[in-house]
């Protein structure tokens, strides 16, 4: 008899929470990863999906980051958001959505439990409580998790969401996900 050790739970996160290195410049938390949410999850038995990069996969690396800026973080972000919601490229990050989408119905469909998606809170695209408009960090979705939420209410699936912006919000972020 074959043994399947699989935990069968899955949690989908944010590119650039294992990925420092797809980020805008200046705006890196840690040089390589998130270590202790990944710590975190694999400690729970969580198989960890990782999202694609929105702006790595449509923007390229150099996005032009604005120098001399009061702000360059939210000048950057707000210039990002506005790509990202227009023309081709626009195009292309709808196309990124269902390549997610498809990984989601995907485990959904073989009985996985889907423990949840955690975004990159401030970040104008995989923000999930606050994202980056017209120059500052304001309440709301990233574009890229807010058509994702979109198209699981479209499939009538109901996965948890949250948003970190650093080491402090994991423990209590993941307490709200996966109740422990």
């Amino acid at each position: 008899m074959f043994s399947d050790g699989r935990s069968k739970r899955v949690i989908f996160i944010a590119h650039c929470l294992l990925n420092q290195n797809a980020i805008s410049d200046g705006t890196a938390v840690y040089p390589a990863a998130f270590r202790g949410l990944i710590d975190a999850l694999l400690i729970e038995d969580i198989g960890i999906v990782q999202l694609p990069c929105p702006e790595l996969c449509c923007l390229g690396l150099d996005r032009g980051n604005v120098r001399g800026a009061e702000s360059p973080v939210t000048a950057e972000n707000t210039r990002i958001r506005r790509e990202m919601e227009s023309g081709t490229t626009c195009e292309a990050l709808s196309r990124l959505v269902e390549y997610a989408m498809r990984q989601i119905l995907e485990y959904n469909k073989h009985g996985f439990e889907l423990v949840g998606i955690i975004g990159a809170n401030r970040s104008p695209n995989c923000g999930v409580e606050t994202t980056s408009e017209n120059g500052e960090e304001t309440s709301g979705m990233g574009i890229f998790m807010e058509k994702i939420s979109h198209r699981l209410t479209e499939e009538n699936i109901d996965v948890p969401m949250v948003g970190i912006k650093s080491e402090n919000d994991i423990a209590e972020k993941l307490l709200r996900i996966i109740g422990r």
